[in-house]
């Protein structure tokens, strides 16, 4: 069937029958789900960009997730308000009450789960998996262990892939569906719904990296199906994105577009005439805007330069949004039918060099920031060691383990345990469950007990 705005959404649930009515609809309950759940609190404790100093707030993947989830809330609201007045949603009463009410309520629920699956210390953690993987490869003993598709989901382990896995994963002593959040919810976090073998570096946007594990390619298949995504290739298995991703995607980009800058200059990494000039150069392409009252503010709070960059701080997002909204308006039916090939704001082309300057700024002085190597270096010196310790415990024939690996078995969890029938691809899918699953203190602390630089209180 052919994907329409009429049939990308449904009001079911992953895992769940169709339930009855509600007093909140079933995509605010998503959202509750979500916000009370132990995956999204850990997030307080996983770093962002900037290691988290004690008297100077800057954001993590928690705060992040909730500024993305603003963002994201707005952009649902204008595009839902855009599409409800379209043909041929104006003509069904149902899909004109979606898409005016609840499409904000699917995009705030998917922000907040976007970031659900990155492990600590961010990328530097993503890399260190996967490398531990890659340096096996030489090993035939070990690779002989796991089909081709399996060995590449561990070589490229991947954090998007990872969020749908703890959406969807019936973990031990959980119940069926995961936490049963709705087909629209998580197709709205699929960036790239291919597996990794689909994966082509340089390719198209939904398939530059991917979305799913070979052990959650049932699940996966079932929210396509469910949502009638168009197939793009079976072998290797590749999907185009839900049309709703796109919103999704563009409110993560603005934020971390802007909000890193913010957080830079709190730091004193760079200056505020920096900031302000950047700022200024990106609210000024906005035809709306009145520059003499932007710089009159900017006047006013001259003795409070952390709130003057907050105020062009909340111009330039406000714009931003504005824009990715007309630009998914101009390109709805190319993102639609799948042909639709940047992001919403890589389609605003005449943002390119204010937003390219941004970027330079972040990549020159703020991601190689000395304290942000460091930590970059020591999140992948502990993930790797703690990957290490796990996976060459739990390949090990049990009556080969040795005490030290039935004591490091036992730290896991009871929902991340594995049973010993299970494959050795699916006991390493529980060991990266776990670890994962690691907040940046806790997987600091347990890589100092494992190796007696520090002992656990008591």
């Amino acid at each position: 069937m052919e994907l329409t705005w009429l049939n990308c959404y449904t009001y079911n649930r992953f895992g769940l029958m169709p339930e009855t009515e509600h007093v909140r609809s079933q995509f605010e309950r998503d959202y509750d789900r979500l916000i009370f759940s132990s995956a999204f609190r850990r997030l307080q404790n996983k770093t962002q960009v900037f290691p988290l100093p004690e008297h100077v707030f800057v954001h993590n993947r928690l705060t992040h997730s909730l500024e993305v989830v603003s963002v994201g809330r707005s952009l649902g609201q204008i595009v839902g308000d855009e599409l409800a007045q379209t043909l041929p949603v104006k003509g069904n009463k149902d899909a004109v009450e979606f898409y005016q009410n609840q499409l904000k309520n699917v995009i705030s629920s998917a922000c907040l789960a976007h970031d659900l699956g990155n492990p600590a210390f961010g990328h530097a953690g993503e890399e260190a998996i996967s490398k531990y993987f890659k340096d096996q490869q030489n090993n035939k003993v070990f690779t002989s262990r796991f089909s081709e598709k399996e060995y590449l989901d561990l070589t490229r382990f991947e954090g998007n892939a990872n969020a749908f896995r703890i959406l969807t994963k019936q973990f031990n002593g959980r119940m069926e569906g995961g936490y049963r959040i709705t087909y629209p919810t998580l197709a709205s976090i699929l960036k790239y719904p291919c597996e990794a073998s689909a994966q082509i570096k340089k390719g198209p946007k939904h398939r530059s990296k991917f979305g799913f594990f070979q052990d959650d390619q049932a699940a996966f298949e079932q929210v396509a199906q469910a949502l009638h995504l168009k197939k793009d290739s079976s072998q290797p298995l590749a999907y185009y994105r839900h049309p709703f991703v796109y919103l999704v995607e563009a409110a993560d980009d603005i934020c971390y577009s802007i909000i890193d800058f913010e957080d830079a200059h709190r730091l004193k990494i760079v200056s505020f005439e920096e900031v302000k000039e950047a700022f200024l150069g990106l609210i000024a392409l906005d035809e709306e805007v009145d520059l003499q009252r932007v710089e009159a503010n900017l006047h006013q709070l001259r003795n409070d330069k952390n709130e003057a960059v907050a105020y062009l701080r909340a111009k330039a997002i406000s714009f931003l949004v504005k824009r990715c909204a007309q630009a998914f308006k101009e390109n709805a039916q190319a993102i639609l039918s799948g042909s639709f090939s940047t992001s919403l704001l890589g389609a605003c082309t005449e943002l390119k060099e204010a937003l390219g300057h941004i970027q330079e700024v972040s990549i020159s002085r703020i991601y190689a920031y000395e304290s942000v190597v460091k930590i970059e270096l020591a999140g992948f010196k502990i993930m790797s060691g703690l990957i290490e310790d796990f996976v060459e415990a739990a390949l090990l024939n049990p009556q080969q383990r040795e005490t030290r690996h039935k004591k490091i078995l036992n730290l896991m969890p009871f929902q991340n345990r594995f049973r010993e029938e299970q494959t050795d691809y699916q006991k390493v899918m529980c060991i990266l469950d776990h670890v994962s699953a690691m907040t940046d203190n806790y997987a600091l602390n347990l890589y100092r007990n494992l190796r007696g630089i520090e002992m656990p209180g008591i």
